[in-house]
């Protein structure tokens, strides 16, 4: 067997964008409502395809969404998820 297959990876990423992820992302969901979609569809739609698309114009929040880097973004929810 491969020796390289023998370990598990460690990922990781930077635990200090929490907080800038939080109010991004809750920016994004306002302005997604406001607009009439549905924001919880819309950002899934936009992390699994990473096509922007998917976010509105709208108060820039398809520029804001942008900033973040998906996997930190997707780290983020799922520690967030499991914290409660």
């Amino acid at each position: 067997m491969n020796q390289q297959m023998d370990f598990t990876r460690k990922f990781n990423l930077n635990e200090d964008k929490g907080d800038e992820i939080k109010a991004i992302l809750t920016s994004v969901y306002n302005s997604l409502q406001e607009k009439g979609y549905n924001p919880i569809n819309q950002i899934v739609g936009y992390i699994l395809s990473e096509d922007p698309t998917y976010i509105t114009n709208y108060n820039n929040a398809r520029s804001l969404i942008r900033r973040l880097d998906r996997d930190e973004l997707l780290q983020e929810l799922v520690k967030k998820y499991l914290a409660d």
